[in-house]
């Protein structure tokens, strides 16, 4: 196959990480691909640990109090709930089996808040039980938990009323002015049998803005619901923390430079459908960002205001608690020539790889790591581009439709590592379709010249 310039192809690397590039240099990958058989992948649990004081930190220095909770959807590995009870941070959960999953690990109920729509009864009566805090999405959730809070409930239902975003008035979630105005009067109604604690959002996408602009709205309506007896002393933010993937230059590079023909049957993408792979603030530094912005029509810093006011300011970050925390690994089992390409087909199915199936795709180039060690070199000038298929009889079965400037050739037995996956992409839409089994989750509780690891807890089932 003819050599192609590194010019005519795009590219996107991921930051640079030293302790994931120990993982791939320690040889340890190539046997856990041959004792599973299949696709898995690895978790740097102390990542979590180091993201979740970065945003205490954050807290701490601007002087406000508040609580993390870990959205506990962005990744179903057990070792975050561990990491959660031995930090004693909160979890967001939104199921019955996510709430069992958390109390299970340790998390204190007093530490989970539940969120998601219309709850079931089962929910709502173990959430209460445990004293979780519940986020009511509607009213009629809110007529059923106070029923269940006057008819045999041992403690009062914690909860938080979630607020429709002014700015996205077509969400399904949240009650408008006028439910929220219902929504108080049954509070106080109620009495003892609820406690009312506060609001919560959770707005699309990333900007910081409008964060801080609505949670100036929320703290309006804590000191409205104080006047009328209620305790409203906390409001969430939710998520919606990036996560900075790849440099800037190489983002907008990248963006400016791809066209269909840079995938594989020429496949068209809009750029907006991708997820912001470069963030000039992100994580932490984003929740810093918000705390130093003057909420609109306000003088004071939301930081300012909290502290005024005495609130406690939760979040629930996913994805940036999971940043740098943990990869996913197939192994070539096929390929086959194009005209100026080659199609790699890995031992797993693009369902592992979760971002395929939005209509978008994961751009941070996989590491090609041969039995030797990663290859992080070719021949000046030259690259092997190659595209990457999952396992499946699926023409859409594509774990990577672009073709990627691979610097040496792929081949059987190569593996190929996608980094940076454990915030959503692992599991959020894996089938064991075919009868092929779910990528099992390795642990990292060691890195070094030979990384100490472990299944994790959870069965991969």
């Amino acid at each position: 196959m003819t050599d192609i310039p590194t010019m005519t192809l795009p590219t996107l690397p991921a930051h640079p990480d030293p302790e994931t590039d120990r993982v791939l240099d320690s040889g340890l990958l190539h046997e856990l691909s041959y004792a599973f058989g299949g696709p898995f992948h690895f978790l740097l649990p102390h990542r979590f640990d180091a993201n979740l004081a970065a945003f205490r930190t954050a807290l701490h220095d601007a002087g406000v109090e508040g609580r993390v909770y870990f959205a506990k959807k962005a990744n179903k590995a057990a070792v975050w709930m561990e990491r959660c009870a031995a930090q004693q941070a909160g979890v967001d959960v939104a199921s019955v089996g996510e709430l069992r999953e958390a109390l299970g690990h340790g998390v204190r109920g007093k530490n989970v808040v539940v969120t998601g729509p219309a709850k079931s009864d089962e929910l709502l009566r173990l959430a209460v039980l445990q004293g979780c805090l519940i986020a009511i999405d509607a009213l009629d959730e809110l007529d059923l938990l106070i029923t269940l809070a006057l008819t045999g409930a041992v403690r009062p239902a914690r909860l938080l009323l979630r607020r429709l975003p002014p700015a996205q008035p077509h969400s399904r979630f949240g009650m408008n002015d006028a439910e929220i105005e219902t929504a108080l009067d049954r509070c106080v109604r109620a009495g003892d049998a609820v406690r009312m604690e506060g609001f919560s959002f959770h707005l699309s996408g990333y900007a910081t803005q409008p964060r801080a602009d609505l949670a100036g709205e929320l703290l309006d309506l804590c000191l409205k619901a104080r006047v009328l007896g209620l305790q409203a002393d906390r409001i969430s933010i939710g998520g919606g923390f990036a996560v900075d993937y790849s440099a800037a230059d190489h983002w907008h590079s990248f963006l400016a430079e791809q066209k269909p023909e840079h995938y594989h049957a020429k496949k068209a993408f809009r750029t907006g459908d991708f997820y912001p792979y470069h963030s000039p603030v992100a994580g932490a530094d984003a929740l810093r960002t918000i705390l130093d912005t003057i909420p609109e029509g306000g003088q004071h810093t939301l930081a300012a205001r909290l502290k005024d006011t005495g609130t406690l300011l939760m979040m629930e970050p996913g994805r940036a608690l999971l940043a740098g925390a943990g990869s996913t690994v197939f192994c070539i089992q096929g390929v086959k020539e194009r005209d100026g390409y080659r199609i790699v087909t890995v031992d797993g199915t693009s369902l592992s790889l979760s971002e395929q199936w939005f209509n978008s795709e994961y751009l941070p180039e996989p590491q090609l790591v041969t039995p030797s060690g990663p290859v992080n070199g070719g021949d000046a000038g030259a690259v092997h581009p190659a595209c990457v298929g999952g396992a499946s009889c699926l023409e859409s079965d594509m774990v990577t439709w672009r073709k990627v400037p691979f610097p040496a050739r792929p081949r059987v037995g190569d593996l190929l590592v996608y980094p940076n996956t454990a915030g959503y992409q692992m599991d959020s839409n894996e089938s064991p379709f075919h009868d092929l089994p779910l990528p099992p989750k390795v642990v990292m509780d060691r890195l070094g010249d030979r990384p100490r690891w472990r299944l994790d807890r959870r069965p991969a089932c």
